[in-house]
């Protein structure tokens, strides 16, 4: 059994998307990182870090922070979502790596000062603004000629797929990425990506691309 601490953020539903995807069942404990659950003792004791997500495996005792870290567990506990070789495998945590040092921090980077903090830092939101669209092309381009990211589904899709989801807070627009905006609602249409997509609650709908 997975104990599962999120909150309703991309990196958190990197996890709850994989868990329902697998089909395993698993306890979710909200952190609500709006007031300052993750600074609780109890959770530093899990994520040193104080962030979520962060799992604990009650089969093992094993504690985990990192969703990258999260995801490669999972996978390899489990057996699926990664390709089967070391060829595969590397060209997945290629793209794996991509979100966590690329996609998804240049996007939060976006989400701050573009959504949050219009006006603030003129600098600093063009920036942004300019790597949104660098890496949104960089997808596109990787998604030509394929449904998925490495061919197959995988930790990868379900790792980049939160962050595109909020591409409006990007001020992208997923027309102007046709092959990004078939692969999107492709994953928007999975059971196991509309479920994992409202743990630990339900914010709103998923956007429809």
């Amino acid at each position: 059994m997975i104990d599962l601490y999120t909150w309703a953020t991309p990196n958190g539903r990197k996890i709850s998307i994989l868990l329902e995807e697998l089909g395993v069942e698993y306890n979710v404990h909200a952190v609500n990182i709006g007031q300052g659950d993750q600074n609780a003792p109890d959770f530093l004791d899990i994520s040193p870090n104080n962030k979520i997500p962060a799992i604990v495996d009650q089969d093992n005792g094993l504690k985990l922070m990192e969703s990258g870290a999260i995801m490669l567990y999972l996978a390899d506990k489990y057996g699926r979502f990664m390709p089967n070789g070391p060829e595969g495998r590397w060209k997945a945590t290629q793209w794996l790596m991509w979100q966590m040092g690329g996609l998804g921090p240049m996007l939060g980077q976006a989400h701050h000062f573009v959504h949050f903090n219009p006006g603030r830092a003129e600098y600093a939101e063009e920036r942004y603004r300019a790597e949104a669209r660098r890496l949104y092309l960089v997808l596109e381009r990787q998604l030509e000629g394929r449904e998925y990211i490495i061919d197959e589904y995988s930790i990868v899709d379900m790792a980049c797929w939160p962050w595109v989801s909020r591409y409006e807070w990007q001020e992208i627009s997923l027309e102007d990425y046709p092959n990004v905006r078939a692969w999107y609602q492709r994953l928007a249409a999975r059971p196991a990506v509309q479920a994992g997509y409202h743990v630990p609650k339900k914010v709103g709908e998923i956007p429809a691309g």
